[in-house]
């Protein structure tokens, strides 16, 4: 029962911003107060905008700040060690361009991920191993259609005619070049909304992953599928004004706000519930798992060098130690380790003719 605790948790949390917002929003437009309305399209947004930054560098100096004096990537071949001995060049990656194939290959393909194994125990007793695809697919999926999604709403933060505005719009028009509807159906859209479906799905029918799920991993999948419902929603179901919204947004980025009530009045509330929820989503963002996106170039077992076995590696922070060495050992015990049999470097016909010249001197 106690695995289902984070799973209702998330959902009543996500469940009361929807209602909240969209209850806060219908109501201003039916009154008529245009207070409301910019606190949830303009102040909330900017302050959201502004936890965003902050959240990220802090993090990412955070993270920097940790030190890491020894190379602990993580390999999945053979590293370099002798001449007639074959290298994985990526796996293994012992110089910089090889770091940096085998980080291109993670972010743009998630090349770890596509060896992903699921082992299981069959009758005889037999360990079998098979291939887990589907995880890969969905995944890969779920970032390239946020990546699109994310693309394509700088339409509304650029001015008509511009060469960025252009670049967007023909990625809008790649997007939608199925021509159903009208608008037309965008699929990136979609694809996000299911593949965030299906990977919160396995989050709940595979019994390993739904017993180490926790409220952090629920609440943003939950959260992104709300914000891509409400999307398609204001899109093709309860549309919303789109002049009227990029009028909104210019006269937030340009910090003209003369005029912002009667501008947020003439946008529906479907668009407050949106932003609202990407408000929320953005301000998460630094303190969840989210952050990823930028620690994976930061994590010491992906960016170093796989060359332990070419360079000693010593911490630079080690203080002196006195040490005991084998040899001083030796000296000290030689009498009583040739009494007991046991071998010595050195006999005592060696150690005293290697002392005569020294006490001659």
């Amino acid at each position: 029962m106690n695995v289902w605790i984070s799973l209702i948790a998330s959902l009543i949390v996500i469940g009361g911003l929807v209602v909240g917002a969209a209850g806060v929003a219908g109501l201003a437009q039916y009154s008529h107060t245009p207070e409301l309305l910019v606190l949830l399209g303009v102040v909330v947004p900017l302050l959201a905008f502004i936890a965003f930054i902050v959240g990220v560098i802090l993090q990412v100096v955070k993270w920097g700040r940790r030190p890491v004096p020894f190379p602990i990537a993580t390999v999945a071949g053979q590293g370099k060690s002798l001449p007639w001995i074959k290298a994985n060049y990526f796996d293994a990656p012992y110089t910089k361009a090889g770091v940096v194939g085998r980080m291109a290959l993670e972010v743009l393909t998630f090349r770890s991920l596509f060896r992903n194994t699921k082992m299981e125990l069959h009758d005889g007793p037999k360990l079998a191993y098979g291939w887990q695809m589907w995880l890969w697919v969905f995944a890969l999926a779920f970032h390239y259609a946020f990546l699109t999604v994310f693309i394509r709403h700088f339409r509304f933060f650029t001015e008509d005619g511009s060469l960025v505005f252009q670049a967007v719009m023909f990625l809008e028009n790649l997007d939608g070049f199925l021509q159903l509807g009208l608008p037309h159906v965008l699929i990136s859209g979609f694809v996000l909304l299911g593949a965030a479906t299906m990977l919160l799905l396995r989050r709940l029918t595979n019994a390993q992953v739904r017993y180490v799920s926790l409220i952090q991993d629920y609440f943003p999948l939950l959260l992104i599928i709300s914000i891509a419902l409400s999307g398609i929603l204001m899109r093709h179901v309860i549309k919303v004004d789109i002049v009227a919204v990029k009028v909104l947004i210019m006269s937030m980025l340009n910090f003209d706000f003369a005029g912002i009530g009667e501008k947020a009045l003439a946008i529906g509330w479907m668009f407050y519930l949106h932003i609202f929820l990407v408000s929320v989503l953005l301000a998460y963002f630094p303190m969840s798992k989210l952050m990823h996106m930028g620690g994976i170039f930061l994590s010491p077992t992906r960016n170093l060098l796989c060359n332990s076995r070419e360079f000693r590696h010593v911490n630079p922070w080690n203080y002196p130690v006195k040490v005991h060495t084998y040899e001083h050992y030796e000296d000290e015990f030689r009498e009583r380790m040739i009494e007991a049999g046991l071998p010595v470097e050195k006999t005592l016909e060696e150690t005293q003719e290697a002392a005569a010249p020294e006490e001659k001197e």
